[in-house]
């Protein structure tokens, strides 16, 4: 089945049915949508609950009980909004403190009902209902007194016993409310992105000079690190005033006597490694090309402590470091890499890789802590602020290169927003207020500092 959000906006009462379709010859039932414009409430609420005397419903044991919220529509239904965890076998259960956006529980209109539904869970997925109370924003808002302690009732039971009093009561532990900040709004009070970029000169890309080298330089098409580095760059340069990036290879040696080094600045400026834009960059990666040998291992240690060491400087949330790093293979320094992660995970960073080639990049999606947090020597990293891809699922086959690395850019770029929140939230940072606009900068890329610390330090 398909509609589009028109479908269902333009529909009477903003609400569509369809049948659903898909097994020839059987009813697959039906699919109700409904719309409803959410309100700009940027609020969030955190609660917790704790219930007694609620029913008895298992034969063996005592009930395993946990709350339903639902947010009331216009149409008068409900909408489950929030579920929490289940409490085994008992009938005095204390949850644990959940928090749940404004929009979401009341869409900002503090005196709509929000409807709680309380199970006893069944490990089959019929949970047994014990019974509901309704509450509103307004009520919960004031916080823990008798006018948050709510009776549970089942209807049904009410209609059967004369002597039925309730199935218990739930009371309202504990209310407050933040103002959740969004990313617009830290760049606007002169946040600035500063951008880094580390390219591998390891000896396993191939000779540059050759076309099956991944650092061949055509004088037809970019190679596939030139074309990740432009894609991500054009993007973030705009969210930087100044347009200067520090800009490193790692795993070549260097002239003229041949060192091997794992943080050498592109522009062979030891002072000052920082390129004048996305093309400067370019321009000193293709020179170091012709002055380096590729050579090895691939650590990535050396590059990410030279970014952290200028992040750790930071305090006051007028900066935020994000280091891209372009490399063909496995990482040989492993172990001191999870190391460096786990220690920039608290600092103001973010660590975007992009692997180039037909390697196997398994090592790669390990730091990207998706699914288990990073950690070394017991540490868990604070948060994840690995995001890593694979350039060929961005190679398009039809040859559209602008559309492809369109996409490259929003998939690499696309985690940096909510990491950038949760380093400022951790260190209770709130956006300053919005910088007056200039009539020479018309994009986000106005917003200045007077300070910059950089990657060169």
């Amino acid at each position: 089945m398909f509609c589009t959000l028109g479908e269902i906006i333009g529909s009477t009462g903003s609400r569509l049915e369809r049948t659903l379709s898909g097994i020839p010859g059987k009813k697959c039932g039906t699919i109700i949508f409904t719309a409803e414009e959410l309100s700009n409430c940027r609020d969030i609420a955190t609660m917790q609950l704790c219930a007694n005397k609620l029913d008895k419903k298992d034969f063996f044991g005592k009930s395993d009980p946990f709350l339903v919220f639902y947010r009331s529509n216009e149409d008068g239904t409900f909408t489950i909004c929030h579920k929490t965890e289940v409490i085994k076998n008992n009938l005095n259960p204390v949850w644990q403190p959940f928090t749940i956006p404004v929009r979401a529980l009341c869409n900002g209109d503090y005196d709509r009902t929000v409807k709680v539904d309380v199970f006893d869970w069944d490990r089959d997925g019929s949970h047994d209902f014990i019974g509901e109370f309704t509450t509103s924003y307004r009520e919960l808002s004031r916080g823990q007194s008798q006018f948050n302690v709510y009776e549970v009732l089942n209807p049904k039971k009410k209609g059967k016993k004369k002597k039925y009093v309730n199935s218990g009561t739930v009371t309202l532990l504990s209310f407050k409310v933040e103002s959740e900040y969004t990313f617009v709004d830290f760049i606007r009070g002169g946040t600035q992105l500063n951008f880094t970029v580390a390219i591998d000169f390891t000896a396993s890309n191939g000779n540059p000079s050759q076309p099956t080298s991944l650092h061949y330089m055509s004088p037809y098409q970019m190679n596939a690190y030139a074309m990740a580095l432009k894609a991500v760059g054009e993007i973030i340069q705009d969210y930087d005033s100044d347009k200067l990036f520090p800009a490193y290879g790692f795993g070549a040696k260097l002239p003229p006597d041949g060192k091997i080094s794992h943080a050498f600045p592109l522009n062979s400026n030891t002072e000052n490694p920082n390129c004048v834009g996305i093309e400067g960059v370019l321009e000193s990666y293709f020179q170091s090309l012709r002055t380096v040998q590729l050579y090895g291992p691939t650590n990535f240690a050396p590059v990410i402590n030279q970014v952290a060491r200028c992040a750790a400087e930071v305090t006051d949330g007028s900066q935020y470091f994000v280091l891209l790093m372009i490399t063909d293979g496995v990482i040989s320094d492993m172990a001191q890499t999870k190391e460096s992660v786990v220690n920039a995970a608290s600092l103001p960073m973010s660590i975007i890789i992009v692997g180039v080639g037909p390697a196997e990049f398994d090592a790669m999606e390990e730091l990207d802590g998706d699914e288990v947090r990073v950690s070394s020597r017991g540490r868990f990293a604070e948060r994840d602020i690995v995001q890593f891809v694979p350039f060929r699922d961005y190679i398009d086959r039809s040859g559209n290169q602008v559309l492809s690395m369109a996409r490259l850019a929003k998939d690499v770029l696309a985690e940096i927003p909510d990491q950038l929140l949760s380093v400022m939230k951790s260190r209770g940072i709130e956006p300053r207020p919005p910088l007056p606009a200039t009539s020479d900068s018309p994009s986000m890329s106005s917003t200045t500092t007077t300070t910059t610390t950089r990657a060169s330090k």
